[in-house]
């Protein structure tokens, strides 16, 4: 404890380094989601086709996923401070070059080189955040690092939708590089490493487990990013990458736990509040993902709404997280069991969801989504602190971090797992939906004829000749077939991803919290 007690800081220093890391963090997790308003214009800019420029994600998305289990030991080989700045530098060097690229495949090398830079920064700060906190005020640690981990996939599309409106689309790479290099900077001069002891030789490090890991990861988020765009098991490819990511799986564990130094130290996971916790995390991760992806999908195809007008609708949501996090701090510092927490934060998000599910139509007002959002804001701030708490209540020293690693990595992997099934739902949804639209219009109805008519008549006063006219209700009535269809899928995501939520709090409420024991993160590395 002696050790951790002088990494404990005090004053500016401490605000210093909470900004500093607050900021790394922020920086990885925004440019998962920045990017997605700038597809259209890399597409033009770079002569890509919509299939390539997709992978401009799907690079990071894996680079990221791969070294998050990692980070744990590379802070022991290096020592965190050296890892956590080179990761900085690592993610701002890319960022310039991410910008300056001049092809497609050129920007897809550097997203993934950027991602393996981001993902150490996430796991990272969070740590150097809780380890500068004395342990009475680590919940509040917790909250203020949550802040950049919920705000974060929110505040990209706003941000990235200004940038290409008034800019050009490589600013949303160039806006990282002066934080990256302040960062640095402050990194180097505040930021204080434990002892870990004895590193690691050349011989002993566990490449087999880094090259199963690597693959079998980098295949999965491969399968999860394209499976929609590929029809998933009508492709070679999907087939393929399916089946080695679950042989890549299968290797890792076996050597994993064969191995004298694992890169990923797998018996962690013995222990019950973790592995609770894991899935939690995962179920997270869906819930957060996928609705900051499927919100403003609804508002840009279906309501018409920009880019940045769709970000601009999430950040009320993000203020009231940013709100809700002191106060559950708080709250876990006075004792209230996490998994009570969890459990009231899964039951608003299902309030959040059903009141969707109620508002959605084709023509839905953006005030109709502020409390609904605000709503979200809540569930998501009661679920993030509890879960990361309860999921490291009952480990001790180092197995905190690994704990740490697994919460993270499976986060991601939700989220990540949410956009490709929703993808996937709504796709065949649009299609019943459809039908079932269809079989109820029949064209020999009166009120049918009678709309059709109406519509070719104010088409003709237009000037347009009658036939063409007829034919131009026809396809107005298609498209309109068409949009309610896509509202009827959107409706079916918010009611399941609420259910999903609803089934799990019995789950919860089953867990048994640890309210003897102080999560120390400060152990996280050591």
């Amino acid at each position: 404890m002696q050790q951790q007690n002088l990494l404990v800081e005090y004053g500016a220093r401490r605000v210093i380094i909470t900004v500093t890391a607050i900021f790394c963090a922020l920086l990885e997790i925004v440019d998962t989601t920045i990017v997605n308003v700038a597809l259209n214009d890399m597409k033009g800019n770079l002569g890509a086709t919509l299939n390539e420029v997709g992978w401009v994600i799907t690079a990071y998305a894996i680079g990221n996923v791969i070294i998050v289990p990692m980070t744990s030991w590379l802070s022991q080989q290096f020592g965190r401070r050296n890892y956590f700045a080179a990761s900085i530098i690592l993610f701002t060097v890319c960022s310039y070059l991410c910008g300056n690229a001049s092809g497609i495949w050129e920007l897809v090398a550097f997203r993934f080189i950027q991602g393996l830079g981001g993902g150490a920064l996430l796991v990272t700060s969070q740590t150097i955040i809780t380890e500068s906190y004395p342990p009475e005020k680590r919940g509040m640690a917790q909250a203020i690092y949550g802040l950049g981990v919920i705000i974060g996939p929110t505040l990209g599309p706003p941000l990235g939708g200004y940038i290409v409106d008034h800019f050009s689309w490589p600013y949303i790479f160039y806006i990282n590089i002066p934080i990256g290099v302040i960062a640095t900077l402050l990194t180097l001069q505040f930021v204080r490493s434990p002892k870990f002891g004895a590193k690691k030789l050349l011989k002993e490090v566990d490449f087999l487990g880094i090259a199963f890991l690597a693959i079998a990861v980098g295949s999965l988020q491969y399968v999860l990013e394209k499976g929609h765009e590929e029809d998933w098991f009508n492709s070679s490819t999907i087939i393929f990458l399916s089946v080695t990511a679950v042989l890549g799986l299968y290797f890792f564990v076996w050597r994993e736990l064969a191995a004298k130094n694992p890169i990923v130290e797998l018996r962690v996971l013995k222990n019950g509040n973790l592995r609770v916790g894991t899935i939690l995390s995962f179920i997270m991760g869906f819930g957060l993902y996928g609705s900051t992806f499927i919100i403003p999908l609804y508002t840009q195809a279906t309501l018409g709404w920009t880019a940045q007008q769709s970000g601009a609708l999430m950040i009320p949501a993000a203020l009231m997280t940013a709100f809700m996090m002191p106060i559950i701090g708080q709250l876990l510092q006075k004792g209230v069991p996490q998994q009570y927490l969890v459990a009231g934060g899964m039951l608003v998000f299902f309030g959040f969801t059903f009141w969707g599910y109620k508002i959605l139509t084709p023509d839905t007002s953006a005030d109709n989504f502020f409390w609904m959002l605000i709503l979200r804001g809540i569930g998501m701030g009661m679920l993030f602190i509890p879960i990361t708490t309860l999921s490291l209540s009952t480990l001790k020293g180092q197995q905190i971090g690994q704990g740490a690693a697994f919460t993270g990595m499976m986060r991601q992997l939700g989220g990540s797992f949410g956009i490709a099934a929703i993808t996937t739902y709504m796709s065949r949804q649009n299609i019943v939906h459809r039908s079932a639209l269809v079989n109820h219009l029949d064209v020999n109805n009166l009120n049918v004829q009678q709309h059709v008519q109406a519509m070719q008549h104010g088409f003709m006063a237009k000037g347009i000749p009658s036939d063409i006219a007829l034919k131009d209700s026809y396809q107005s009535l298609d498209y309109m077939v068409m949009k309610q269809a896509s509202v009827l899928s959107y409706m079916d995501v918010f009611l399941w991803l609420g259910i999903m939520f609803l089934i799990c709090i019995p789950f919860v409420l089953m867990v048994k919290g640890n309210k003897k024991q102080k999560i120390d993160l400060a152990e996280a590395m050591h």
